[in-house]
Formats: structure tokens, C-alpha cells, sequence
């Protein structure tokens, strides 16, 4: 009976522990104006904070959304022409508005979208928060709760004036994700490895400069450190957690997390060569029948469908490479037209889908 009594306390002190923690996390939150440059890629992490990716002012903004009513069941999504009621919510016509990313949070299961409303420099960015029912609202950036974390080493404003290969500020975060703690944030710095890649411990405080990355990239038969990734996702492998990359012309590359040390360069290890002329969109992983896939929406190649077998395993690619090698992957037929995708739940993904004509659609679908 003590045993029993003693691991219930050890039980309780662990969920007091955890709920104070996140307690801690809202109120590491300070109320101000959020002053966006620009709007890319986004996250969200506990309680419904939402992580923007600012790349032109090269900074992340951590955005309490007060979004945090848990779903009370999984539901059909789908709000057809999005982008035209965008264009009406903001007072533009849907050829001013760009969708850049869209995230789904995982209490409500409602979607934030970061937007782009005009083009060229003077582009305003704009949140907006679209549920499970349709209605959409553009997030009250005036008097959030809210902090920001500055990258330290991000390419110059109007960077990239030095050739093909010198990082631009529009580059310095190219995606994000939240795993463990932690801010994941890849993108480009001014270092002489500009690819790089960062671990940021969240509430923020100090920021580091990030990782300098370097792969074999084996469709171009070369070792790479200026690519950047064009999005990644947490996957664990034997228990330890790896970003899994993906690059334009199509390498997978592994990292492990605890190699991300601030102002180190480190080699990853490719895993994958899926074939070039395309640029990876976006990324999530999910089950499916006991076994782990990479979904992966892509500019020419529609949506591939990528093993994880013998992720662990897996030969690595050092050598120039025709066609494809490594993890294999197969296209999902019906899913035409996909740009952005996140995880709505275990079984659905909500994908935002290009129609002929130019039409978004933000709809649910079953993974594959």
C-alpha cells in the first residue's frame, strides 16, 4: 500500500510539475504590438502559442493566440476559394493575396494561415485564423501577448546581390518546427557554411548563432553548405530525435538534434536522392498500419509518399546519383494541386489545394 500511495504522489508532483511549466510558458508572453515585416513560415507549440517566422526582419515571434478550447470531436474541414475570402476579409482582390504557410492547432484543430496581402517589398503580412466551420479573422496584432527572438548571424537586408549562391534575407528562416522545448529553425546566416539550422530553447532569452550544415548532394555530385532547407520535420530514430531535411532537387538529409551546437558545422547524412527539377513545399510525418511515412508536397512531383524503412539503415549517398536512390517514395495520384499541408489529426491531413483556375481550397483529406 506505501508503494501504491508513494507512486501516486510521484504521479501528482510529475502533473503539478508539467502544468506549472506550461503556466510559466504563457506567462513568459508580455502584451505590445506585434510588428511583422513579413509573414512565412509557422508552429505551434503548447497552449496554443502560435511561432512566427518573420524572415525579412530575421526573427521569430512567439504569439499567444488565446485559442485553446480542445475540439470536441474531428470534423470535416473544407472552405472552398479561401483565398478570395481572404481577399474580402482584408480588403483586396485574391490576386493581392499569397498564402506562405499554414499550421493547425493541435488543441481546437483550427488553422492559422500567415498571408501576404499586396506584392513586392511594400506586401503586408497578416494572420489569420480560419475554423473548422468556416469563419475566418485576421489575428488583433495590436495588443498581443507575445515575444521575440532575433537570429544574430541572418544575412544582410538586400543580401544576395553576390551571385546565385550568397544567402538573401528573404532566406534567413525558411521553415520551423516545435519539438521538445525547443524552437527548430532552418534557414540561412551570413557564416561561411550559410545553410544552417537552430535549436532555441523556449521562453526565449539569449539566441545563439545557428549550426552551419553542410550535405552531399547527390543529383549535383557535390558536397553543399549554401543550399538551404526547404522544409524539415522531428523524427525519431532509436530514440534519439533527427531533423529529416528536404533540399531543392530533392536530397533528404538527417541531422541529429543534439548536433546543433551555436556556431559548429556539421555534415548531415543523406538518405534520400528523389530527383531533381523540383522544389519541396512542405512535410509531415504520420502513421499509417503500424509503420511511419514522410508526406511531401512538391512543386513538380505532386505529393510523395516517403518510407521510413531502414531510415536507421540506410545506405548514405556519397556519389553522384542518376535518377533516385535511397528511400523510396510513391505519388499519391489524387492528391493534385497540394502547395501547404499540416497534420489535422492521426487520420486526416488539411491540405490547401490550387484548383484550375486558381482557386484555394483549404479542405481535409484521409493520409494516404
Amino acid at each position: 500500500m506505501k508503494i501504491i500511495v508513494r507512486c501516486s504522489l510521484l504521479a501528482l508532483v510529475s502533473v503539478l510539475s508539467i502544468a506549472a511549466n506550461a503556466a510559466h510558458l504563457s506567462d513568459s508572453l508580455k502584451a505590445g504590438k506585434v510588428e511583422l515585416k513579413s509573414a512565412g513560415p509557422l508552429a505551434f507549440g503548447p497552449e496554443g502559442i502560435l511561432f512566427v517566422a518573420d524572415p525579412l526582419d530575421a526573427s521569430v515571434y512567439a504569439i499567444a493566440t488565446d485559442d485553446t478550447k480542445a475540439a470536441s470531436s474531428t470534423e470535416s474541414f473544407k472552405v472552398e476559394a479561401i483565398n478570395e475570402k481572404i481577399a474580402a476579409l482584408l480588403g483586396a482582390t485574391a490576386q493581392q493575396i499569397q498564402v506562405n504557410d499554414l499550421a493547425v492547432n493541435p488543441i481546437s484543430r483550427n488553422a492559422c494561415l500567415s498571408v501576404s496581402r499586396g506584392q513586392g517589398p511594400d506586401a503586408a503580412p497578416v494572420l489569420v485564423r480560419v475554423e473548422k466551420g468556416g469563419k475566418l479573422t485576421a489575428l488583433a496584432l495590436d495588443k498581443a501577448k507575445f515575444s521575440k527572438a532575433n537570429l544574430p548571424d541572418a544575412p544582410a537586408e538586400g543580401g544576395g546581390q553576390g551571385g546565385r549562391r550568397a544567402p538573401t534575407r528573404r532566406e534567413s528562416i525558411t521553415d520551423i518546427a516545435f519539438k521538445d522545448g525547443k524552437l527548430l529553425v532552418a534557414g540561412l546566416s551570413n557564416e561561411e557554411w550559410s545553410s544552417a539550422l537552430r535549436s532555441i530553447p523556449f521562453p526565449f532569452s539569449n539566441v545563439d548563432k545557428g549550426t552551419g550544415t553542410q550535405i552531399y548532394h547527390g543529383a549535383h555530385g557535390a558536397q553543399e553548405t549554401w543550399a538551404p532547407v526547404r522544409t524539415f520535420v522531428p523524427y525519431e530514430i532509436k530514440g534519439e530525435t533527427h531533423l529529416v531535411a528536404a533540399y531543392t532537387c530533392t536530397p533528404l538529409v538527417k541531422f541529429p538534434l543534439s548536433a546543433l551546437k551555436p556556431g559548429a558545422q556539421v555534415k548531415g547524412t543523406t538518405i534520400a536522392e528523389l530527383g531533381n527539377r523540383n522544389r519541396p513545399l512542405d512535410m509531415i510525418v504520420y502513421q499509417k498500419g503500424g509503420k511511419d511515412y514522410i508526406l511531401m508536397a512538391n512543386s513538380s512531383r505532386g505529393v510523395m509518399k516517403v518510407t521510413t524503412d531502414h531510415i536507421d539503415s540506410v545506405e548514405p549517398i556519397v556519389a553522384r546519383v542518376d535518377g533516385t536512390k535511397g528511400l523510396t517514395y510513391e505519388t499519391i495520384a489524387d492528391w493534385k494541386g497540394i502547395t501547404q499541408l499540416d497534420k489535422l489529426d492521426k487520420d486526416h491531413a488539411l491540405v490547401l489545394r490550387t484548383a484550375d483556375g486558381g482557386a484555394q481550397h483549404l479542405e481535409s483529406i484521409a493520409l494516404p
